[in-house]
């Protein structure tokens, strides 16, 4: 199987090679569907059209990105959906005992790897469903007539979850569809505004909204928080967290890219913290670089009667069967080579932020957060008007109006930098994004892109030299655009165009 799945790989890989030197005298590929044909087909001319439609368009946008190169580990990954399909045609004894052999083995290394003692491990392709059947059996814990009379006790004392406002875009109303709950179910707690980091959870306000929620006859059922948020990576006070959660009997769920830092030898205590909630989300495909593997909840809980109902728990063999890829990967990268891709991630993000900490015009903005391994910097220009987190002094010859001028000019620049740096430095796996205060930001999250994209310290400097290089173009067309605008207010038959969107000197018309 292991000979075959090879062979389907490297003739899929060989036709992407072919496809790209024959790109131009290609005829246009059979896309249109076509009725099923009487007679079979052998399995090359299959795999010749899965090719085909793998690679068709690539003439079309000459800049699509190459495949991902498949390495020795995602191989194993790979194979292990294939033995799974392979193993459910075993007989039912067989099969209970492999697959209970299985799962028990993953879980236990995936608990003695992230420092989580005595956890049990749910399965799942869709990254947020471990957190929707979490609820599932927290409502399950906290009503105990819930099996008998449904939504009847919940319409009479409404569970609450509890999200931050830096959760990632969509889950709180991925939740409520899940779970049939309405809006109201669902509070968003805001982060700091006054002390400590602002994309961190502030914990007097959600203590504040506890308490009105218990005296309006709600109840607290769970609150999920961050180690590492979705945009910038930072951590909430999870210690803190964990101690309201059991003064109020509630369920703490924590999910985020910094739990992987928990397999290494020293850990931030803030991160340590984790290793005490009732339940966590791990990703180990991007963090170890495997293709198809699942996404992993740990949970402690002794009700086994009640993750079944949850749905955490499965009689079934196929459910056990999903931890396979993972079993094998987990084997074959072994323990050494598991943390070894965790810290050079964790490195790679020290490396950049140190080395960016000594260029001009960069600011990062995740100073504080030594731990965090996500970097997000943005370019700006010294004048205290131009950026936000400057604007500490209000300059009196400046209208709201200029100033979000500047802004979006501010932005433009960052947009079109972090597409330069995307394009020449492609194993970087930079990302940008937009935040509500900063504006938009270059993103650099190694422990999600570096073990599949193979990010090395050579692509880390090189980063930092373009963006050394690129600095200069940036402060020159922001010096120059006013002279520009006077030159062509300046000329017969030439219109100034305002567009701050336009990452250039000008525009003119």
């Amino acid at each position: 199987m292991g000979k075959n799945l090879k062979e389907a790989m490297k003739m899929l890989e060989e036709g992407q090679r072919r496809t790209e030197e024959e790109n131009e005298r290609k005829p246009p590929s059979g896309d249109i569907p076509g009725p099923l044909q009487g007679s079979g087909q052998d399995m090359v001319s299959i795999l010749q059209l899965v090719q085909n439609l793998m690679h068709g368009d690539e003439d079309e946008e000459p800049q699509s990105c190459r495949i991902q190169s498949v390495g020795e580990q995602g191989h194993m990954a790979l194979l292990g959906h294939s033995l799974g399909a392979y193993i459910s045609t075993l007989d039912k004894e067989k099969l209970r005992k492999l697959t209970t052999r299985i799962l028990s083995d993953t879980t236990l290394w995936l608990c003695r790897i992230f420092r989580y003692e005595n956890g049990c491990a749910y399965f799942h392709e869709e990254e947020r469903e471990g957190l929707a059947k979490i609820c599932r059996l927290a409502i399950h814990s906290r009503y105990e007539d819930f099996v008998v009379d449904g939504f009847n006790v919940l319409y009479n004392k409404k569970p609450v979850i509890y999200l931050s406002a830096a959760a990632r875009p969509g889950l709180g109303q991925y939740l409520g569809n899940q779970l049939g709950l309405p809006f109201p179910c669902l509070c968003r707690v805001p982060c700091n505004t006054m002390f400590g980091s602002q994309h961190q959870m502030d914990v007097a306000f959600l203590e504040k909204l506890i308490k009105d929620d218990k005296e309006q006859g709600r109840l607290p059922l769970v609150l999920v928080a961050n180690a590492g948020t979705a945009a910038v990576g930072h951590t909430d006070k999870i210690g803190r967290l964990k101690e309201l959660c059991e003064q109020h009997s509630m369920w703490l769920h924590v999910e985020g890219v910094n739990l992987a830092t928990l397999a290494l030898g020293y850990v931030s205590s803030s991160v340590l913290a984790a290793t005490k909630c009732d339940s966590m989300t791990l990703t180990p495909g991007p963090w170890l670089g495997l293709p198809a593997v699942p996404a992993v909840t740990l949970y402690k809980h002794d009700d086994p009667a009640l993750t079944l109902v949850a749905g955490l728990t499965s009689n079934k063999p196929a459910d056990k069967l999903r931890a396979l890829p993972l079993w094998l990967s987990l084997q074959y990268l072994g323990l050494d080579g598991i943390v070894e891709r965790i810290k050079h991630a964790c490195q790679l993000s020290q490396r950049l932020q140190e080395n960016l900490k000594k260029v001009d015009h960069i600011k990062i903005l995740v100073e504080d957060e030594l731990s965090s391994p996500v970097v997000v910097f943005r370019f700006f220009q010294e004048s205290p008007a131009l950026d936000p987190g400057l604007k500490a002094v209000p300059m009196p010859n400046l209208t709201p109006s200029a100033v979000s001028q500047e802004r979006l000019s501010c932005d433009a620049l960052n947009r079109w930098l972090g597409e330069e740096l995307k394009q020449l430095v492609p194993a970087s796996g930079l990302t940008i994004m937009e935040l509500e205060t900063e504006g938009v930001c270059i993103r650099f999250s190694p422990l999600m892109t570096a073990a599949v994209l193979g990010t090395q310290n050579e692509d880390v400097d090189q980063l930092v030299a373009c963006i050394k290089s690129k600095l200069p173009v940036l402060t020159c067309t922001l010096q120059l655009r006013e002279e520009f605008r006077q030159e062509v207010e300046g000329t017969a038959g030439l219109l100034y165009v305002d567009d701050p969107n336009w990452p250039g000197i000008g525009v003119v018309r």
